[in-house]
């Protein structure tokens, strides 16, 4: 296991998976400064390490992330814009998926966390909100950019002007979760998840994840030639092996976890 910020993030690796973990459960993972840093450089690691082909991101002890540690930011003068600082956890999108695996409070930055990610599994304690709306505390971690494109502006709108929770039933209804796990499972649901992310072949599905990323804000003819150009490595490296796998027979058993 290797430790960021004094042990206030954790990464372990087994196989192709990397599991990241907020761990400060004395403020339901809440971030400071030097936390915010080690998440950022944690994931980042993760992302340059070519081993390592998907990534789960949770929190310790029934939380996922309640934000930015107030309390630390009352006392600093420094406050780092986990979106628009280099060294912050939401900038930039990485090359490989991540998955949120989220039990208890994702609110205020912890929601931005959670959004960031590329999928977001839940348990029935699940809890997404704005709750820094009461404290004067602006979102500047992509919250206002993601949770509109995600969800639309009418319902992204209510969240971010009223600051009210949203819990596990009414998120994934939403499409702001898209996956459910028992209580307490998330983890082990989502690293699931992950190795069989890892099994795929990994250039076709990267360039399709980009390439849904990319579209947005483009016209449709300048996205479909974006999807035309980040298809081609798949294409010679890839595509023509699988199709011949399929030929051969493999596509009869319907086995997603099968590269």
């Amino acid at each position: 296991m290797k430790q960021y910020a004094d042990g206030k993030i954790l990464l372990e690796t087994q196989g192709p998976v990397t599991t990241v973990t907020i761990n400060r459960p004395e403020v339901r993972n809440a971030l400071d400064n030097d936390a915010a840093r080690g998440l950022g450089r944690a994931l980042r690691d993760f992302d340059a390490d070519e081993s390592q082909l998907a990534a789960v991101l949770t929190g310790t002890d029934g939380a996922f992330c309640a934000g930015a540690d107030l309390k630390a930011v009352a006392d600093s003068a420094e406050y780092v814009a986990w979106a628009g600082d280099p060294e912050g956890p939401t900038n930039p999108t990485l090359s490989k998926p991540v998955i949120a695996a989220v039990e208890g409070h994702a609110v205020a930055g912890g929601l931005g966390i959670a959004l960031w990610c590329d999928i977001r599994l839940v348990d029935e304690t699940a809890v997404f909100g704005v709750f820094c709306r009461r404290w004067g505390v602006p979102m500047s971690d992509g919250t206002t950019v993601r949770l509109p494109r995600l969800i639309g502006a009418a319902r992204a709108l209510d969240m971010l002007i009223t600051g009210r929770g949203v819990a596990a039933d009414e998120a994934i209804d939403w499409g702001l979760a898209t996956r459910r796990a028992p209580k307490g499972e998330t983890r082990q649901a989502a690293e699931e998840l992950a190795y069989q992310i890892a099994a795929f072949p990994q250039i076709a599905m990267r360039s399709d994840r980009m390439s849904a990323y990319r579209q947005a804000g483009q016209s449709l003819a300048d996205a479909v030639a974006e999807e035309k150009e980040l298809s081609q490595a798949a294409k010679a490296a890839e595509a023509q092996a699988g199709a011949a796998r399929f030929a051969a027979g493999e596509g009869r058993h319907g086995d997603f976890g099968k590269s």
